[in-house]
């Protein structure tokens, strides 16, 4: 069995070992990540979602669900639910597309808009938290952006 490389010809690794598995690393530091929002988000009134759809309705308001789920990599039956928490707190609008009824477009309420001022502190509290300069986790995330186009791109292939 071929489950111990060498790196460098130095000890064997064990590739299975969790500690060696990029997607282990990656998933618990999401947990982490999203565990350090939660109390950030809380004082919004807002879960970690319901956080990304206000981010991406910031940039872009008045836009459709499913342009917000590209964004997000979120499909409709993700997001419905959770546009309507949303707009049952009284942060968004969801209408009918008068261009075509089919298409749902989803615009920010006056509350929604003015709770971007709270949510503006809330990057530099991460990236506070993260011990790291922000530079790093700029340059960071940019990677893992590379990675996932790329995953994203080999499912496409497939």
């Amino acid at each position: 069995m071929n489950s111990l490389l060498k790196q460098d010809g130095a000890q064997p690794v064990d590739i299975l070992a969790l500690e060696n598995q990029f997607c282990f690393a990656l998933y618990s530091a999401s947990h982490a990540m999203t565990k350090t929002y939660k109390p950030l988000l809380d004082r919004l009134g807002l879960t970690y979602p319901q956080y990304l759809v206000m981010l991406v309705l910031w940039e872009q308001d008045g836009i459709l669900v499913k342009d917000i789920g590209a964004r997000l990599y979120l499909d409709s039956g993700t997001l419905t639910p959770l546009l309507k928490r949303l707009e049952a707190n009284g942060l968004v609008a969801r209408k009918r597309d008068p261009n075509d009824e089919r298409q749902v477009r989803i615009s920010l309420s006056a509350a929604g808009r003015s709770l971007r001022l709270t949510a503006q502190e809330i990057p530099s509290q991460v990236v506070s938290a993260s011990g790291r300069p922000g530079e790093a986790l700029g340059s960071l995330r940019g990677q893992l952006a590379t990675v996932r186009d790329d995953l994203f791109r080999s499912l496409d292939g497939a």
